[in-house]
């Protein structure tokens, strides 16, 4: 059978472990209302035969465990919530590093955004959205079927804070132009990682320290840009 929305009305639950039966069809968002959205400690759906999306409200159950292996989520065209998937409020998401329901890249971009204070962009359009293509975020372009990201271009668009480390996990990238901005602290060594890269422009931020090493090595590299920063040394 199916589980009924009824279930919401479950306030003051703990448990709910329903793994290893024959359960299908959707999740129903009413399942974010148990234990008020807060008691809840465990959320047990794990195979089982459900389908659809996972709803948004389940990334919100506070402090709770959220165990779905094994269930049919990774036949639909849909992603996890990115909530869940960053496990932003629950405890823990047993798909949180399955990288069809929670792509890799989407982590490393939404920890892009965070860090270098996306709230405050001048565009920002999708970004952080639950269910959206991170392939259609502002700036961001990917290519072929496996939607890797390939550029991402956010000149002169009100970024500053500073640039996340997990920019090392775009390694499919070939161009970052994230010049015209006002990033500060230390360019990541990670970036030394992006072996693909031919296009790099970090120019007219506030940059500081010493430029990674690894940008030596980056053999296709064809244009560096890294004027009107406070880089100490360049290799």
């Amino acid at each position: 059978g199916t589980i009924p929305s009824l279930v919401g009305n479950l306030a003051v639950l703990e448990v709910l472990d329903l793994s290893n039966n024959v359960l299908k069809g959707s999740l129903p968002s009413e399942l974010g209302l148990l234990g008020g959205g807060a008691s809840l400690k465990r959320l047990g759906l794990s195979n089982n035969a459900f389908t659809g999306v996972i709803p948004i409200q389940v990334g919100r159950l506070q402090g709770a465990s959220v165990l779905l292996k094994d269930n049919r989520f990774q036949n639909t065209s849909t992603t996890a919530p990115l909530s869940l998937c960053l496990e932003r409020e629950v405890k823990e998401f047993d798909l949180a590093d399955d990288t069809t329901l929670c792509p890799p890249e989407r982590n490393a971009l939404s920890n892009l955004y965070d860090s270098s204070k996306g709230a405050e962009w001048t565009n920002g359009s999708l970004w952080l959205d639950e269910y959206a293509s991170y392939c259609d975020w502002k700036g961001v372009t990917c290519e072929d079927d496996m939607n890797h990201v390939v550029k991402v271009n956010l000149t002169n668009n009100g970024l500053s804070g500073r640039l996340s480390e997990s920019i090392g996990n775009l390694t499919f990238m070939k161009e970052l132009d994230l010049s015209d901005n006002d990033i500060k602290g230390s360019i990541p060594l990670e970036l030394g990682k992006l072996s693909n890269l031919v296009y790099l422009r970090l120019s007219y931020n506030a940059f500081t320290g010493a430029a990674p090493d690894g940008l030596a090595e980056m053999k296709g590299l064809q244009l560096l840009q890294l004027q009107s920063n406070r880089i100490t040394k360049i290799p």
